[in-house]
């Protein structure tokens, strides 16, 4: 904090004044709303401490700046613009490295003022996020136990930011996972590139066209910069996916950081999204058999991965339906989220699980709780423990993908998993 100036000479006026004294007055009481303020500001929106993961590994995190020259970004009107995004790399470290902590949020202030935007919230909500750090470390070496790591791929929701799920991402990375997120333009609230321009997000209701269109045909097809979208925007966002896992092979080879070059096990890909990243999640695995295991969050399921399903095992981690209804979501909501994950979990060939946390509203299985203890009384967040959810959802996660791609076995899967009565599991 920057010292204080020294006070000025007081000679040349009286304290018997009257408008020195008025004046006086009123710095007092505001000077005492500034230090209510700061008070209430640091007790509802906290900078909040990430909890510490339970695994054996630290955690290291890098970033890079990709560009599919091979597909055009169909939401910009100039023809030579190519789809391009931001990848943020977490990945198992070396213990013991001294480097600075990673930030929770990089361009915090942009991802601020763009939440505002779309939200009609003040900007100061976020605003205490750009002081936020995160468990991991910038660059840090990668541990050295194993030659490679499997990897995870996570899809954000709309609005988000490729960070958004922290709290399961390092768990993940702790216990031996590399995890991909990608901040996917014009579905993240803002992408802001290595060279300063910046992309802002489109609303859900701006986007519901492309992604219904996915889902449940309209009577109108909807269409973007003169080009009809005959089974919507999910096939687009899901070859992000594609790409991305073609790059990391590219990065596996040669890793210009000089970080990650032959650390990755791609023959172990995972994937997992929450929202609209689980929509994308189901259409990727749909694609893309490279990836092995398929988990999907809270997220309906677009047409052709519902007439199909999927040959992948995979696991839904949802809210039953009066849960949803209790946190306002419209019935088509409820019907649509709830009848598509049933059926692709029923349909699919391969080994399924689904996951339902009575109590849990959406922003429950995000970061979002941290934010602030007012969420729970404005109904943002539901009426299970904060703590608990995040705990749920990570003993679920860290099980489902241990036994598909690898890692040490878990009863949680097995309906060992006493330690959460809230929890409804189905096996098939």
């Amino acid at each position: 904090m920057d010292k204080l100036a020294p006070a000025s000479p007081m000679s040349h006026f009286s304290f018997a004044n009257p408008s020195w004294r008025l004046a006086i007055l009123f710095a007092g009481v505001v000077g005492g709303l500034a230090v209510v303020v700061a008070i209430s500001s640091s007790l509802l929106l906290p900078v909040f401490r990430f909890d510490v993961p339970t695994g054996p590994y630290d955690i290291g995190t890098v970033t890079y700046h990709w560009v599919d020259e091979s597909r055009s970004e169909v939401f910009s009107s100039d023809t030579k613009a190519r789809r391009e995004m931001m990848v943020q790399i977490w990945y198992p470290a070396k213990k013991g490295a001294i480097l600075p902590l990673a930030p929770y949020v990089e361009n915090a202030d942009a991802l601020s003022a763009a939440q505002a935007v779309l939200h009609g919230w003040w900007s100061l909500v976020f605003a205490h996020l750009k002081y936020i750090k995160s468990n991991a470390r910038l660059a840090s070496p990668v541990a050295e136990d194993r030659p490679n790591f499997p990897v995870l791929v996570f899809v954000e929701g709309i609005t988000g930011y490729r960070q958004m799920n922290t709290f399961q991402v390092q768990q993940l990375v702790s216990r031996g996972y590399v995890v991909v997120a990608i901040d996917q333009p014009f579905i993240a609230a803002t992408v802001v590139f290595p060279d300063g321009r910046k992309i802002a997000g489109l609303s859900k209701d701006q986007m519901n066209p492309l992604i219904q269109q996915s889902i449940a045909a309209l009577e109108l097809v909807p269409s973007l910069n003169a080009i009809e979208f005959e089974a919507g925007i999910i096939p687009y966002f899901a070859q992000d996916v594609v790409f991305v896992i073609n790059q990391l092979a590219v990065l596996n080879r040669n890793d210009p950081k000089g970080i990650l070059k032959d650390r990755l096990d791609l023959n172990r890909i995972g994937i997992f999204g929450v929202s609209l990243g689980g929509v994308v999640v189901g259409e990727a695995c749909r694609i893309d058999r490279r990836l092995r295991a398929c988990l999907v969050m809270d997220a309906p399921m677009s047409a052709p991965v519902v007439t199909e399903g999927l040959q992948q095992p995979g696991m839904w981690i949802t809210r039953d339906a009066q849960t949803m209804s209790n946190e306002g979501w419209t019935q088509f909501d409820v019907d649509q989220h709830q009848k598509t994950m049933r059926t692709v979990f029923e349909k699919s060939t391969s080994d399924g699980y689904f996951v339902e946390v009575s109590g849990m509203f959406h922003a429950n299985l995000t970061d979002v709780p941290y934010f602030s203890p007012l969420l729970k009384w404005f109904g943002i967040t539901g009426p299970i423990d904060a703590t608990r959810a995040h705990n749920i959802v990570n003993a679920y996660t860290v099980a489902f993908f241990d036994r598909y791609l690898g890692g040490p076995p878990s009863g949680v899967l097995d309906g060992a998993g006493e330690q959460f009565p809230d929890v409804k599991l189905e096996t098939r």
